[in-house]
């Protein structure tokens, strides 16, 4: 019997990765178990989890891609044929070699998703290729909070919440039961049984905001309005720290004057939020430093609301004296490792390559990440910028199928599915299938593996090591050593990445042998080994606040904020030179139309899935078996529709089929499931596993002429739609 040994890994089943403890015998995974040496620090917090829990069906799972396969028959027929790593790798470096001699560099796209990889290897090879086109999930996740804060107070930063410090609370457009269910959500918990304020803002009364002192069930889509109703409130009863705004805001002034036009009355016809409830939101957060806020994906998916939404969100964070204070958040420092920036070698992607990036997004684009990082570097901080100088998605599948303003004839896919996970799930497939080139690194045939050329096995949880670093905007790494190593022919797709570059010239820029030694190489200007980062799993420093007060040696004076003016951006100047708003307008919300009466949200979130992952577990799929469209009681009457029955849901774009959920909630309002597909069903044309059956992302679309112009984000919740009896 081979002998046992313990290994200290990480879950990585979401963007969390929780310390584990795995038990190996032969090379082979025994169990797992929390790790209380690492993060969270407390196994009770992961007993609520159930993820980490299927982590031995998981690396053997009889659906799992263990070799490279390359499509024999038709696309989406399901045939495949088995190859050696490298045969595949030579096979599609020859045929990039020939689509780049044929189209140009930019006719390769990439494709990236959640934060449970790791991308700077993708980058580096796109911008060594000579490619600006990288789709992400960044318009609608991370991408705009980012821009805001670091236009605002010249860097990103991190919200707190200690249940002993914080006065109160502040949670808008995030569920933490659902989308984290880790620390946060347990630090929640603790924090409402203190009986301090915690406002909740979201059009459902989920299990966070059950536990509000103050829930506003605000119409999908007005938050720019609320957010600038609480401004008002505030400013009007003179509730903002005047100190900090006298001596640290610039354009005050002005932000107050717009604040005016937003009275309570208003702002509770606009919202749906009762007038005295905006009055005591705003009193209750003013009058409670220090106060924490919050804010996810509920505010990131409202197309050209979010950026104004996330501005006076950020504003009211400023005046309130909550920035950079103890308990409520702090900015963030540049990493003592090698950030994320240099990693991908940005600097080798040239102008005129640059200037062909699908989208002239006016802040979302190189043009605008220069502005911004002009100011930023006055504190030597610098951004990453493959994330913030995406490309639109809508316009990469437009190419896709037109040619303009360039043909985009492959794509290589890592860490996402997007005929899930990107909005037009009929257009995303009719690009896809017009490719000639199709790569998909994966873990099980998703949908999008289905349509592919060639199929990579990646490797994942417990078999791969992993440094997560943020994006390189926090000096904060946390990760760990690999339990395993990969079963059959799985490999990092950090060796995908190095293959193909070595193939097509880029020696010289892929001087590790292993991803492991990269992690080592980026961890070294810490001083730390790779053995001494995985002891702990966590390199992190205390945070210091009010860093904007640190007197500057060279100058003799305080150092301020990383913004033309070294103060807090209320009014940006910078957001005016390109074109955008310079203070937080709400734009019109998409009006409900006679044939569209219902207003439709199409994010939610549900444990134990994460995205599109996980359907393919038993113990899972018995805890949630089918995805639901909830409804308020009022509204489910009003249609004759009952609780359990099946429903279709139907927008302009397309319909999905869910079992109706009736629910505490915004009267008029459907809120759906996100990332549903079938994997027990076959993985082929026509069903493609399933994935036309209730995919929200049916529901939604990306278009390019109607996003935001800064960040190019498209309208996910606050869509007309209507909903009817399904047979």
């Amino acid at each position: 019997m081979a002998q046992e040994k313990c290994v200290r890994t990480n879950c990585r089943f979401c963007g969390y990765q929780c310390g584990l403890k795995a038990t190996v015998a032969g090379g082979r995974l025994v169990k797992v178990e929390p790790d209380p040496s690492q993060y969270p620090g407390d196994p009770s917090i992961q007993r609520g989890c159930r993820r980490w829990r299927v982590a031995e069906e998981f690396i053997d799972h009889p659906q799992r891609v263990n070799f490279p396969l390359k499509r024999k028959g038709e696309r989406g027929s399901g045939q495949w044929q088995r190859l050696s790593w490298d045969e595949a790798l030579d096979e599609i470096a020859a045929k990039l070699a020939q689509l780049k001699e044929r189209y140009g560099p930019e006719m390769l796209a990439t494709c990236i998703g959640g934060p449970h990889a790791v991308f700077w290897p993708l980058h580096r090879f796109l911008n060594l290729f000579g490619s600006p086109n990288n789709v992400g999930i960044g318009q609608i996740c991370w991408n705009p909070a980012t821009l805001v804060n670091s236009l605002t107070y010249g860097w990103t930063i991190e919200s707190e919440l200690d249940p002993e410090i914080t006065g109160a609370a502040l949670f808008w457009g995030t569920n933490p039961a659902e989308s984290d269910n880790s620390l946060l959500w347990r630090q929640l918990l603790n924090f409402s049984r203190t009986g301090k304020p915690l406002i909740v803002v979201d059009p459902r009364r989920t299990r966070t905001a059950e536990l509000a002192t103050l829930w506003l069930p605000v119409r999908p889509g007005t938050d720019a309005v609320l957010a600038m109703g609480l401004l008002g409130v505030i400013v009007a009863e003179k509730l903002y720290d005047e100190v900090f705004v006298t001596r640290w805001c610039n354009g005050f002034e002005r932000l107050a004057e717009l604040t005016a036009r937003f009275s309570p009355p208003y702002v509770a016809g606009v919202t749906g939020v009762p007038a005295e409830k905006v009055v005591e939101a705003a009193r209750l957060f003013a009058r409670n430093s220090p106060a924490t806020l919050f804010s996810g994906r509920g505010i990131d998916q409202i197309g050209p609301n979010s950026f104004p939404t996330q501005r006076a969100l950020a504003a009211i964070r400023a005046i309130t004296g909550n920035l950079d204070a103890p308990g409520a958040s702090h900015i963030t420092e540049m990493p003592d490792f090698i950030p994320e920036l240099d990693l991908e070698l940005s600097d080798r992607l040239p102008a005129e390559t640059r200037s062909k990036q699908l989208g002239k997004l006016r802040l979302q684009s190189y043009a605008g990440y220069d502005r911004v990082r002009e100011d930023t570097l006055r504190h030597g901080k610098r951004l990453p910028m493959r994330y913030l100088t995406s490309a639109q998605p809508n316009l990469v599948w437009r190419a896709m199928l037109t040619g303009e303003p360039y043909p985009v004839r492959s794509l290589i896919v890592m860490a996402t599915n997007p005929l899930l996970t990107q909005a037009d799930s009929r257009l995303v497939y009719e690009a896809l299938k017009s490719l000639d080139l199709l790569v998909v690194l994966e873990l099980f045939p998703t949908p999008t593996a289905m349509l592919a050329d060639y199929v990579l096995p990646s490797a994942g949880a417990l078999e791969r090591p992993l440094l997560e670093t943020k994006a390189g905007t926090s000096n904060l790494a946390y990760g760990g050593e690999k339990a395993v190593e990969p079963y059959y022919e799985r490999r990092p797709d950090f060796d995908f990445w190095r293959g193909l570059g070595m193939r097509l010239g880029q020696e010289e820029f892929w001087p590790w042998e292993s991803f492991q030694a990269a992690l080592a190489d980026s961890l070294a200007p810490t001083g730390w080994t790779w053995e001494d980062f995985c002891r702990t799993g966590l390199y992190t420093l205390p945070p210091e606040y009010r860093k904007y007060e640190r007197v500057d040696e060279r100058t003799g004076l305080p150092e301020g904020f990383a913004t033309a003016s070294g103060k807090v951006e209320l009014y940006s100047g910078v957001l005016a030179e390109l074109g955008g708003e310079p203070l937080p307008v709400p734009k019109t919300p998409a009006a409900r139309q006679p044939d569209f009466p219902l207003s439709l949200i199409t994010g939610a979130r549900v444990q134990p899935y994460f995205a599109s992952s996980f359907r393919q577990f038993d113990m899972l799929r018995a805890v949630h078996p089918e995805p639901q469209a909830e409804v308020s009681a009022a509204t489910a009457d009003r249609l004759g529709l009952a609780d359990g029955s099946a429903v279709w849901v139907e927008t302009e774009r397309g319909r999905a089929r869910f079992t109706l959920k009736v629910a505490t909630m915004c009267d008029d309002t459907v809120s759906v499931e996100y990332g549903w597909w079938y994997p027990e069903t076959a993985p082929s044309e026509p069903g493609l596993g399933g994935m036309w059956v209730a995919n929200a992302n049916v529901l939604t679309n990306a278009d390019y002429e109607t996003a935001d112009p800064l960040v190019g984000t498209a309208t996910y919740n606050g869509l007309p739609c209507r909903l009817t009896a399904a047979e």
